[in-house]
């Protein structure tokens, strides 16, 4: 018998596929502007689409790509658009509020 108060892990990659739920969830963090939670999420997207794949479309190793993404990364903000145009997202620029 399973114990019907246990719980599992959430892992945000599972709620990923769509081109939509991508955007909606990097607008809201590039919205924010923290530059480490912009690289995890950009992290968790490319893990959700498949770091192999998602690598050759961008033009990166895969290698490069988790170095890029990892604990202490910096990806260069060729390799970020790299990667936005592999996940089927574009970014875009509005004025900030007054």
């Amino acid at each position: 018998m399973t114990d019907p108060t246990a719980t599992t892990a959430w892992d945000i990659a599972e709620h990923l596929q769509e081109d939509a739920a991508v955007a909606d969830y990097l607008a809201a963090v590039f919205e924010d502007g923290d530059l480490a939670e912009i690289r995890r999420a950009l992290a968790h997207v490319a893990r959700a689409r498949g770091m192999g794949e998602l690598a050759q479309k961008a033009g990166l190793s895969r290698s490069g790509l988790y170095k890029a993404l990892g604990e202490g990364g910096n990806p260069s903000f060729e390799t970020v658009v790299g990667l936005l145009k592999a996940f089927g997202v574009r970014l875009t620029v509005a004025p900030t509020e007054a």
